[in-house]
């Protein structure tokens, strides 16, 4: 089918090839090979024994049992931090906290497990790792944990030199079944991540 011809007075449109080439965006091409971070997941878990006549510490908090119990330990007992080191020694195969901080050490009775943390994270950086992020679940028939999430989260995330929104902690209950569910104790799952540039 022919081509309609311009009218007077019409110019003609250029053909495509008289158009000018866009010019490609400029890419920056690596000249050796791509170093990508290396990164480490850990995993940590603890339970401890509710007894009477013991604090009731989580996450750094004081918390009250309505049954008027604590959790038994050699230390401040706290699961949530004990299975956060846990996750953060095996993310690295620095084996576990007991090693570090054996229970027939009178130097770690009675300790808080955030002072702890601290010098776990310590040994992390000295290898040259950092913290990515960490996330928790506690397991507790009571007392009820949301109040004080928010609190555990901050003294957490100071420990790790991480900001909060790096740190998640959740709790939940056993329905009643096994040990936590009949409140024999409280028990923490943990995972972390870590990374090296």
């Amino acid at each position: 089918m022919p081509e309609p011809s311009t009218g007077p007075g019409e110019a003609a449109a250029p053909s495509p090839s008289a158009l000018p080439a866009a010019a490609a965006p400029a890419v920056a091409v690596p000249s050796g090979p791509v170093q990508m971070p290396q990164l480490r997941i850990g995993n940590g878990y603890d339970i401890h024994r509710l007894v009477p006549g013991r604090a009731l510490i989580l996450g750094g908090q004081r918390l009250e049992h309505p049954g008027g119990l604590g959790l038994d330990g050699h230390s401040d007992a706290d699961v949530l931090v004990h299975a956060l080191m846990d996750a953060l020694l095996g993310a690295l195969s620095l084996g576990d906290i007991g090693r570090y901080f054996p229970p027939d050490d009178l130097r770690w009775k009675g300790a808080d497990s955030l002072a702890l943390l601290e010098q776990v994270v310590a040994l992390v950086q000295q290898r040259g790792w950092t913290v990515v992020n960490v996330d928790a679940v506690v397991v507790a028939e009571r007392p009820k944990l949301r109040p004080h999430i928010a609190a555990m989260r901050a003294a957490i995330a100071a420990r790790l030199g991480i900001e909060e929104e790096r740190v998640g902690v959740k709790a939940t209950t056993n329905e009643g079944l096994g040990p936590t569910g009949r409140e024999e104790g409280i028990a923490c799952h943990a995972v972390v991540l870590l990374q090296q540039p």
